[in-house]
């Protein structure tokens, strides 16, 4: 049985527990599940079915049992695997003490001309429906948030490449 990830827009240790979101993944059917972070990440085993079934299964299942939802953005673990050893970074200039961020979107804007970079922050590169940022800490504050929504809306999440490293790992 194929192992996913599934990864929560807006989730944080005041706004949904995460054995709680546990609970609800396996009320959906799945099995196998872990919470990684307290952040919205949950790693299950499922079906093979498409990303979006499998999110939209998810999100019912959130919404029954936890009386809310969170955009769900499912990606299979071996597909995270190879993008992590792809190393989508190769041959972009990423400064040493920059934080790499992998961003999911719904959907990519079709004029969207890279780079794009403000204070520190860079969007960089996109494949398919992840986006490869990078920023360094500025005393502006998350700037690269705001360079991403303005770029790709709200209907996105981020996590850092360690973040995803660590789901690849489970």
């Amino acid at each position: 049985m194929p192992r996913y990830a599934a990864f929560l827009r807006g989730v944080m240790p005041t706004n949904a527990k995460m054995p709680e979101l546990r609970r609800a993944f396996e009320a959906a059917g799945f099995t196998n599940v872990v919470t990684l972070l307290g952040s919205g990440n949950v790693i299950f085993d499922a079906r093979a079915s498409s990303n979006a079934a499998l999110e939209k299964k998810a999100e019912a299942a959130m919404r029954k049992t936890l009386g809310r939802e969170f955009m769900t953005f499912v990606h299979p673990i071996d597909e995270l695997k190879k993008m992590l050893e792809s190393d989508p970074y190769r041959g972009v200039k990423v400064a040493k003490d920059a934080k790499r961020i992998v961003t999911f979107v719904r959907e990519v804007p079709p004029k969207v001309k890279l780079p794009i970079e403000r204070d520190g922050a860079s969007i960089l590169r996109i494949e398919d429906r992840t986006v490869f940022s990078a920023y360094t800490r500025t005393p502006k504050g998350p700037v690269f948030m705001a360079l991403l929504q303005q770029a790709f809306g709200k209907d996105q999440t981020t996590r850092t490449w360690q973040t995803l490293e660590k789901a690849a790992a489970r």
